[in-house]
């Protein structure tokens, strides 16, 4: 399953994000994991929340993150969420490739479908400016 938060820079995907993984946590019954382009948000996620710092590892394309991503799953068979700040810059999608976009979330949710996680990914780009297969997954557009 796929959720986004869909907004242009600015918007407040961010605080949005980070208060429903705070949420999520207080019922979880598997882990969550937080993946963000820095660690400036340490402090505002629950402890029993995995952050991990995507840039700090060689990750250099959308393929390379997508296998990253299959390296989180197959390793953890108590994962229930994932949560993914700042989506397009962290998975490496080009700005204005919407194929990339499409193919990327096809295989998240893909991933999702298979492993029964849920995947949250804040996407800096309004909702109607996402590409048209993308949008049904748009919860929130700010």
């Amino acid at each position: 399953m796929i959720q986004i938060i869909a907004g242009d820079k600015g918007k407040g995907k961010t605080k949005y994000l980070l208060d429903k993984v705070n949420t999520a946590v207080k019922t979880a019954n598997g882990n969550l994991v937080f993946l963000d382009k820095n660690t400036k948000h340490m402090f505002e996620l629950s402890n029993k929340v995995r952050l991990i710092d995507v840039p700090e590892l060689p990750v250099d394309n959308t393929d390379e993150f997508l296998g990253f991503l299959c390296g989180i799953v197959s390793q953890d068979n108590d994962l229930e969420e994932v949560y993914l700040d700042s989506f397009l810059t962290i998975a490496h999608i080009p700005e204005g490739n919407d194929a990339e976009i499409e193919r990327t979330i096809a295989k998240v949710e893909t991933l999702g479908e298979k492993f029964n996680i849920k995947f949250v990914l804040s996407v800096s780009r309004d909702a109607d400016k996402l590409p048209e297969s993308v949008k049904k997954y748009v919860d929130i557009a700010l």
